[in-house]
């Protein structure tokens, strides 16, 4: 029998700092039951879809000071289009049938703390970016 959608949940992991209370929006309960553990759960996919990113780029990201990496990082999941859909695919990819009805009654509020979320998490592990021959296997 198909059991997706427990499947899927067990798999993904808790973030305790996620809080969930009666006074939050649908949107950010959705974000810290969902959203969260999907993008936890899909962390080492996301660094290495970046790092493909940045080699289909020429690897300029490599030569950038700090803060232009930063800035790297937040164009390219705010600005890139092509990107920004691929991730959204991974992570919507990820989701229970109940988690998507939900999720496309208010996509564009959810794209957009979706974004926020990638885009922070990539900015948290911006030294993982040092080394461009260095394939990442697992991270947390």
């Amino acid at each position: 029998m198909n059991d997706r959608p427990n499947d899927i949940k067990r798999i993904r992991p808790e973030i305790p700092k996620a809080r969930i209370n009666d006074q939050m929006s649908d949107e950010e309960r959705f974000q810290n039951i969902t959203l969260r553990p999907v993008v936890k759960l899909q962390n080492p996919l996301l660094i290495e879809m970046f790092r493909n990113y940045i080699s289909k780029r020429k690897n300029v990201f490599y030569n950038l000071s700090l803060e232009k990496r930063l800035d790297y990082v937040e164009n390219a999941v705010n600005k890139d289009m092509k990107f920004r859909n691929s991730l959204k695919g991974m992570i919507i990819g990820q989701f229970t049938v109940e988690e998507y009805l939900i999720y496309i009654q208010n996509s564009s509020a959810l794209n957009k703390r979706m974004a926020n979320l990638l885009r922070e998490r990539l900015i948290s592990q911006v030294q993982l970016f040092d080394n461009p021959n260095e394939v990442l296997i697992k991270a947390s």
